[in-house]
């Protein structure tokens, strides 16, 4: 038995497709015994309504797409979960898609959103300033189409919609005046997001603390770190541990792998070595010592943008776009020594 569609429904009574979404959907534009013998003729048949359908007819989806880096990113889950719970509170439903970190995979992903799939998108970036001047176009196909979007964490001034950020030159720079308060002088970077405008932010805030409590910036304890590479062969090359008492690193995965390579070169954490990591995900909990964390407050974030993305799709912001900055908090753990009294 075939499906019957809104189309087969439309045959059989001789009336639009138009109209028979109408009386499914209870609209007071077709009478009421029309209506009705649709409705149970739709019933008695299990029509399912064929959503993509229903949206070409609606010219809306109720659908946000969801771009983001790195599904195993603790925060970007964050993100996700406090998106998702403005989405059911709103009555709207998302689509997410991961980009793995690659440019093309992005291109590819915004091209189907293009497509009409969605009334809007929430889109963290993996391309660097550098790369976007020359791959911009799949964002303006988006504002083409004028097809609302929130640009969050990753984003960048090339392009302009509204935007919600945390002030990470401003955690850098916390977390640093809290290794130089609790007694470091010698601090390393470990910085697996070298490409982001966030990585420079984070490194920015970081040679600021060092410059107002009087210490001398060494660009050697800037490490880069590729994901493709051994992180313990690179830190080795890079790093030497007997003149490092302290190492700020910028995710929470990264954070426990250098905590893990530190204690199995025989360094304390935090006596010999001190360590503060961001996204206070549960992983930083558990780790041993338990690791003093930047919290980025993701799930607030996530609803931050949720919430400006709609009201845009609903007609209820029309002012100019806006970039809202989060503030973060230093979560102090055992993997820092104590503040002296």
């Amino acid at each position: 038995m075939s499906k019957i569609t809104l189309k087969s429904i439309a045959s059989h009574f001789k009336v639009s497709v138009s109209t028979v979404s109408k009386a499914i959907n209870d609209s007071h534009e077709i009478s009421k015994e029309l209506r009705e013998s649709i409705k149970e003729y739709a019933k008695a048949n299990h029509y399912k309504p064929n959503r993509v359908a229903l949206n070409l007819l609606n010219r809306n989806t109720k659908t946000i797409g969801v771009v983001i880096p790195n599904m195993l990113n603790y925060f970007f889950v964050q993100v996700l979960y406090g998106i998702e719970q403005v989405m059911d509170q709103r009555g709207y439903s998302i689509i997410t898609c991961s980009t793995n970190e690659s440019i093309e995979k992005e291109i590819k992903i915004l091209d189907f959103l293009c497509s009409g799939s969605v009334d809007g998108v929430i889109i963290s970036t993996v391309a660097a300033e550098t790369e976007l001047s020359s791959h911009v176009q799949h964002f303006k196909e988006l504002q083409d189409k004028q097809i609302p979007m929130v640009m969050f964490d990753r984003v960048t001034d090339l392009i302009d919609c509204d935007k919600v950020i945390v002030d990470d030159l401003e955690a850098a720079y916390r977390a640093t005046i809290h290794f130089i308060e609790t007694g470091c002088r010698k601090i390393a970077v470990v910085n697996p997001i070298t490409n982001s405008s966030i990585g420079r932010l984070r490194v920015e805030g970081y040679k600021k603390a060092l410059q107002e409590k009087g210490l001398p910036f060494d660009a050697d304890l800037i490490v880069p770190i590729d994901p493709k590479e051994d992180l313990e062969l690179t830190l080795s090359i890079s790093l030497d541990l007997e003149k490092i008492d302290g190492i700020l690193v910028f995710d929470e995965i990264t954070t426990v792998k250098v905590m893990n390579m530190v204690r199995s070169k025989g360094y304390q954490i935090p006596k010999d070595i001190a360590i503060i990591g961001f996204t206070n995900g549960e992983l930083s909990k558990y780790v041993s010592p338990p690791a003093t964390m930047v919290s980025q407050h993701g799930k607030f974030i996530g609803e931050n943008a949720a919430n400006i993305l709609i009201d845009r799709i609903e007609g209820k912001n029309t002012h100019d776009f806006e970039t809202k900055i989060i503030k973060t908090n230093l979560v102090v753990r055992k993997s820092t020594q104590a503040m002296p009294v």
